[in-house]
């Protein structure tokens, strides 16, 4: 699943790459790399995490990390839990539960995003056909156990399929994925060996059991509003426990979990803060927080100096700049002409000014450049005011006195919501906004702060919202998120399309299951506008010295901590 979030600020997701000076106490220990990255490239160099054994670590330690929000909902498994604040704070006391990422339920994935088994979870994954069927077999870690003491077994995968399965059964769900292919979930030898089989083969296989619902979670009241203002941690696994939600602070505090059977965390404590951009800023530079993403000019440039810092660099897994709502935007027509309106190059460099940045022309939500399987899927060859001017007159609109495109007395109108206080995010709007006025549209700013982020997305109470979503190493499960027509959530898409998507799941060769995938999305694109790819983009993190194990991580980690057991603090 994909997690939404926000292009710029310190809510960004994973990853950062390069500039081309670094000043005052940045010191820069990244790659110096200041491009995208293309097929066949050597990933290894977007990776920048000050890589240290736990051993030569110092035992205990507190790191306190930012984020944009923190709740209000936080099931990462419903619509408006679904963003990358929720899922960096989960990785750390409910990995058993987290949707998007380098780790959740039975999976885990290196930097280069193949997926092998979650031993903390799941020993083993294991696929065969038998009697004509797939046939998954999950042998269960004996050990696996949720903080309330329910153990982790064949009812927490019962659980999670009857949840996911389908959109039609009340629960708030981001996307079914491949669990309505499922036929069953049952045990095997024991409670601990779960035997999935399913009506048509999956794959790739990390498709299913990313992420785990305890079994207490199993009415759809209970999905979509139990989390609301509520973290429940006895229904959570991980290295990490909650100390404290503190709700007027807006901080909450981990410690080590005494019941977590992996391997024990070097920290004693970890903390996480909402603040805003601004707020970020003056808090690293004081010392307060230990680390925060500075992916725009105007954010580097104020952190650039900071004492005990330095700068960490690779490739931000983000594909996006602007989330279309079809149900508020309705007309097709004007979907596509602000398609047609929008200089994507333009754009990018107003994101990317001073940052020394260049990438291939993002093309596609689902895949990143480098992949073996990118294609560039945008819609719209030709563009411009005049194009855009052009597809709404064709369409039937014609300029009224103030020069704005209506028709039948309707004016092409409509806002863009634009997150937190950056600068260089709020340029990027403006931008925005005067192409699509140019292209024949009456566009205004719905300015937002940060910690409304989740709330405003997940609750559709946007036209236009500066943001996208995290990208993954496989096109198959977001696909389904973004184009199916009974799960993504502006409902747009078709039978023949359904089908096609319905169909690809069970394409056993990575190339030509991802290829038809690509190619869906080009069709889709074609015809419906709501998913507009502008950019990927860079991430640099700022890091204060000697923090190990942190940073721009790939496809390991949404939360720039591969591992949170290693995480930790260089011996002095």
């Amino acid at each position: 699943m994909r997690n939404l979030t926000r292009i710029g600020g310190a809510a960004a997701i994973a990853a950062a790459l390069t500039l081309t000076a670094c000043g005052g106490g940045g010191t820069p220990t990244g790659p110096e790399t200041a491009k995208g990255q293309e097929s066949g490239s050597d990933l290894s160099k977007l990776i920048s995490i000050n890589e240290k054994p736990a051993a030569d670590l110092g035992q205990g330690g507190t790191v306190t990390l930012p984020l944009g929000s923190i709740g209000p909902d936080f099931n990462g498994f419903s619509n408006n839990g679904n963003n990358s604040d929720n899922s960096a704070l989960m990785a750390a006391i409910n990995p058993v539960a987290v949707t998007g990422g380098g780790i959740g339920g039975c999976w885990k994935l290196n930097f280069e995003g193949k997926a092998t088994p979650n031993k903390d979870f799941c020993e083993s994954v294991e696929s065969e056909v038998k009697d004509g069927k797939q046939t998954i077999t999950i042998k269960v870690n004996e050990k696996a156990t949720f903080n309330d003491g329910t153990p982790i077994d064949v009812k927490a995968f019962q659980n999670t399929w009857n949840a996911l399965k389908s959109p039609d059964a009340g629960y708030d769900i981001v996307s079914s994925g491949a669990y309505e292919f499922v036929e069953s979930v049952e045990a095997g030898s024991s409670a601990k060996e779960v035997i999935v089989k399913l009506k048509q083969p999956v794959y790739p296989l990390d498709a299913l059991f990313f992420g785990l619902l305890h079994p207490a979670v199993n009415t759809p009241a209970l999905f979509n509003e139990g989390f609301v203002g509520e973290m429940h941690p006895e229904w959570m696994a991980g290295p990490f426990k909650v100390e404290q939600y503190d709700t007027a602070a807006k901080t909450v505090s981990l410690v080590p979990n005494d019941k977590w059977w992996g391997a024990k965390p070097v920290l004693e404590k970890v903390v996480f803060r909402q603040l805003e951009t601004s707020a970020q800023i003056a808090a690293f530079k004081n010392s307060e927080i230990d680390a925060m993403s500075a992916n725009t000019i105007a954010l580097y440039k104020q952190l650039e100096g900071s004492t005990n810092s330095e700068v960490r660099r690779g490739q931000r897994l983000f594909a996006g700049g602007m989330n279309i709502n079809a149900q508020r935007i309705s007309d097709v027509a004007v979907r596509k002409a602000i398609f047609a309106a929008v200089d994507r190059e333009a754009l990018r460099k107003v994101r990317f000014n001073g940052l020394n940045w260049e990438e291939p022309s993002s093309g596609s939500m689902m895949l990143l450049p480098f992949s073996d399987y990118y294609q560039d899927n945008y819609p719209v060859k030709e563009t411009g005011p005049d194009a855009a001017k052009k597809v709404l007159t064709d369409a039937g609109y014609t300029a009224n006195a103030s020069g704005v495109m209506e028709k039948d007395g309707k004016p092409a109108a409509f806002k863009i919501s634009n997150f937190g206080d950056d600068p260089t995010t709020l340029a990027f709007t403006q931008t925005l906004q005067n192409q699509l006025k140019a292209g024949g549209m009456d566009v205004g700013i719905d300015q937002r702060a940060s910690a409304d982020f989740g709330k405003v997305l997940g609750s559709r109470e946007f036209d236009i919202s500066v943001s996208g979503y995290t990208v993954g190493p496989d096109a198959t499960d977001a696909v389904k998120q973004y184009y199916d027509s009974k799960v993504n959530e502006n409902g747009l898409g078709d039978a023949e399309l359904d089908k096609k998507i319905a169909d690809l799941a069970s394409i056993e060769d990575n190339a030509a299951r991802n290829k038809a995938a690509m190619d869906v999305e080009k069709e889709h694109m074609a015809k419906y506008f709501s998913m507009g790819v502008v950019m990927n983009g860079p991430q640099i993190s700022f890091v204060r010295t000697g923090l190990a194990n942190y940073g721009p991580s790939l496809f390991q980690s949404l939360s720039q901590v591969p591992d949170w057991s290693t995480l930790g603090w260089e011996k002095k």
